[in-house]
């Protein structure tokens, strides 16, 4: 897939500066969208978007207008728009998997687009600033940028700050948000707290590859009485007292009273 800016076709240079000196229409867009004042968002027709999230909506969709992300400092934000049926994804990305990132964000939109039957897709990308290491470029998602690093940066008393630090999208505008989705309260949900079988022998076994099947099972098992009992002198010994077993006649133990 070519990207094109101003209609012509674009090799990927070495860093963003070297981009933007090849294509002046990026900085004019650039000093467009941070000439512009920065609106205030409430959570109407809002999907706020976190660091390492992304959201799609179409026209079609009745609850959602605006999709919004800010803080973005090192991190960037990446807006992807097909023309055709007017399906947009926005993305907050922080450099963690780039090549699981990028085929993720394109299958989402074209999952909204395949219908169109015209169109191309436009990208815009915001973040990052001109710091002093110089990380921003190491950082980089991709090097075909809208507003980002130099771009995106002013100094003040030899220190460099952001000039945009949020986005949102309907058309492209500077926002920040009056709210933030994790103030939301998420009911009952339930997740695995273990890692994988080869994670559990590797780390917990003195020779992996000959523990007996049931190995894993019983440390997963032990874990978790460990964790339902956090403090086992409350839980398990009351009155810091031992427990006395018996085996009955089956040959199993049972419980028959707490020691002194």
């Amino acid at each position: 897939m070519p990207l094109l800016i101003e209609g012509q076709r674009v090799r990927l240079p070495q860093s963003a500066g070297d981009l933007v000196r090849a294509h002046l229409p990026l900085e004019e867009t650039a000093r467009y969208i941070r000439g512009q004042s920065v609106q205030q968002l409430g959570p109407q027709g809002l999907l706020y978007v976190q660091q390492r999230e992304l959201a799609v909506t179409s026209p079609k969709d009745g609850s959602v207008s605006i999709l919004g992300s800010d803080n973005a400092t090192t991190c960037h934000i990446v807006v992807l728009w097909h023309t055709g049926y007017g399906a947009t994804c926005l993305t907050h990305c922080d450099g963690t998997d780039t090549k699981a990132e990028v085929p993720l964000i394109m299958n989402s939109i074209k999952s909204f687009s395949d219908c169109a039957q015209c169109g191309r897709l436009e990208v815009y990308l915001v973040g990052g600033f001109s710091d002093v290491g110089g990380s921003c470029h190491k950082n980089s998602l991709i090097n075909f940028l809208v507003n980002l690093t130099e771009l995106n940066d002013q100094e003040e008393n030899e220190y460099h700050f952001l000039i945009i630090y949020g986005i949102a999208t309907a058309k492209i505008y500077r926002a920040s948000f009056l709210f933030f989705t994790e103030q939301l309260r998420i009911g009952l949900y339930s997740w695995t707290p273990f890692p994988h079988d080869k994670q559990i022998l590797e780390n917990l076994s003195t020779s992996c590859l000959a523990e007996p099947p049931h190995f894993v099972e019983h440390i997963r098992s032990t874990l978790m009485f460990l964790k339902k009992n956090t403090a086992p002198t409350n839980t398990l010994f009351p009155g810091n007292k031992a427990l006395l077993y018996k085996k009955n006649e089956d040959g199993l133990w049972e419980k028959i009273s707490s020691g002194s």
